[in-house]
């Protein structure tokens, strides 16, 4: 069978689109050359209303009305006079041309300086990234950093703010030790100073590296929107958890991410113990937990630094007691061990009785001591035991009987707290400059950042259980009798304490030991608290 020809239309229309292409091509360079002064005047045009735009919102509030008036003043004199208005177009027609004229230009890819600072950096990870085994090396020696690196970015100083590296299979990306050493270089290589948050994703055989943004201290004490049983230590990033909460920064309101501990019989991480250095910000933190306690339950402080960090609490409503003596320290924590023992008691009985908890032994029990660990020694010296000894009962059946204990010690005194405290206190947080060693001995595990050398005070990381590493900023809770703190803080604090209770005879703790038993009760004899 002889072949047909094709029609003529499909054997020529390849030449048809190509010769469309070019007149259209053709078409929109003419349009561009006649349109190019309409395109300046309204790219200068644009420019000139978002300096407009800024400048408004940079005016402040007060003023806003007097420049309403004087520019609607201008546009009525403009108009009044002749050919006012056609030499005010002309004018901004002249003004947006002129602002216009210079095209920005638009950034394609890495200048030299930044390309090369990428290849200086591969080249450091050539070492660590490549074996001579190899046959076809994705890290070699003058080898091109295109082929590893993907996603950049750079700051206005040409530092790197994030980059995305592949690295070959063969990577022990599983052993934290490789790990660190990768991250130490990038960290080294990329500028110090700043905090670096690496992903490791082990699938992809891909790092990524990205400079993490100060989290605010403009928050400061305030009642926050919580639940019976949580407590808000502090915020972190955006990304980190699922909730927000409504907080007031300054004359400003907006949603931020908390680090909420949760306390109370379902608690997994029943007790707090907060590790940081002088100045840190520790006792800020037990400030505002025993502002958020006082909600819905009772308070004891036990200060061993004397400092008088918690003057501001003595004597107000559901604070049983303020000590900062050993003789003191050890009464308190004495009666908060029977206090202890006396609530399992009367909840078990209840239980068995098929009856509900008493209401006495629901309210919850705060115990926050600020470094307990110096009462160590001048209990030596006296002969008396030391009172971290007393905290057993409350931090074994804490959690059963409503009693929550908060201890917060320095990193040099870290040791001499007893093993029930630092076995018993799960949920950690660690405040102030830190070696990433020093974190990953409080917390279990190394941070997933690089800690940076000077931190604001209330700065660190915090990990509840064998949950992830969270950053944290805690909310500024200064002591409202120093001179020092501002005035909005000292009022934010001051607003958050109960009222002051009425003087009596007897201490805190001496009232809150007499509890009033119903008329057919039957005494009975002590017994040794269960579990």
């Amino acid at each position: 069978m002889a072949r047909r020809p094709l029609p003529r239309i499909l054997s020529s229309s390849s030449a048809s689109i190509v010769r469309s292409r070019e007149i259209a091509r053709t078409a929109a360079d003419s349009a561009t050359d006649v349109l190019h002064p309409l395109i300046t005047i309204s790219r200068g045009l644009r420019l000139i209303a978002a300096a407009l735009r800024g400048k408004w919102a940079a005016t402040p509030k007060e003023r806003r009305g007097p420049a309403l008036f004087l520019t609607a003043a201008v546009v009525l004199v403009v108009a009044l006079i002749p050919y006012g208005p056609l030499l005010a177009l002309i004018t901004v027609m002249g003004a947006a041309g002129w602002k216009g004229r210079v095209k920005p230009v638009v950034k394609t890819g890495p200048d030299e300086a930044e390309v090369a600072r990428l290849q200086a950096l591969y080249e450091a990870l050539v070492p660590y990234f490549s074996v001579p085994e190899d046959p076809s090396p994705l890290y070699s020696h003058g080898g091109e950093w295109d082929k590893a690196f993907g996603d950049h970015a750079f700051d206005d100083s040409g530092r790197l703010t994030r980059l995305a590296l592949r690295y070959p299979a063969y990577f022990t990306d599983g052993e934290p030790a490789a790990r660190a050493r990768i991250e130490q270089l990038l960290h080294a290589k990329s500028g110090r100073g700043r905090e670096y948050h690496f992903a490791w994703d082990e699938e992809a055989n891909q790092l990524t590296m990205s400079v993490l943004g100060a989290l605010p201290t403009s928050i400061a004490a305030q009642r926050f929107v919580t639940s019976p049983g949580e407590t808000v230590l502090g915020f972190t990033d955006a990304d980190a958890v699922r909730r927000t909460v409504p907080v007031t920064a300054g004359e400003e309101s907006h949603d931020a991410p908390p680090v909420i501990w949760r306390t109370g019989p379902r608690s997994t991480e029943p007790h707090l113990l907060i590790v940081g250095r002088p100045g840190s910000g520790t006792t800020t933190l037990l400030r505002s937990i025993a502002l958020q306690a006082l909600q819905h339950g009772d308070l004891l402080i036990v200060e061993g630094s004397g400092t008088g960090e918690y003057a501001c609490l003595t004597g107000r409503s559901g604070v049983l007691a303020v000590e900062c003596g050993l003789a003191g320290a050890l009464a308190t924590l004495e009666w908060a061990s029977h206090e202890t023992e006396r609530r399992l008691i009367s909840a078990n009985r209840a239980r068995q009785a098929g009856h509900p908890a008493p209401e006495d032994t629901k309210r919850p029990l705060w115990i926050l001591l600020d470094r307990p660990s110096v009462f160590a020694d001048l209990a030596a010296a006296d002969g008396r035991p030391d009172p971290q000894h007393l905290l057993q009962v409350p931090l074994r059946h804490g959690r059963a009987a409503g009693v929550t204990v908060v201890v917060a010690e320095q990193f040099e005194t870290l040791d001499d707290l007893s093993e029930p405290v630092r076995s018993h206190t799960r949920a950690r947080v660690v405040l102030g400059p830190a070696s990433a060693g020093q974190v990953e001995s409080v917390l279990g595990v190394p941070p997933h950042t690089t800690p940076t050398p000077e931190v604001p005070p209330g700065r660190g990381y915090a990990r509840l259980g064998t949950g992830p590493v969270l950053r944290l900023q805690v909310p500024a809770t200064p002591d409202p009798y120093d001179d020092a703190t501002t005035e909005a803080h000292r009022q934010a604090v001051l607003g958050l304490l109960p009222e002051r209770e009425g003087p009596v005879e007897a201490t805190p703790v001496e009232a809150a030991t007499v509890h009033t038993a119903p008329a057919d009760a039957t005494p009975v004899e002590a017994v040794p608290a269960e579990g």
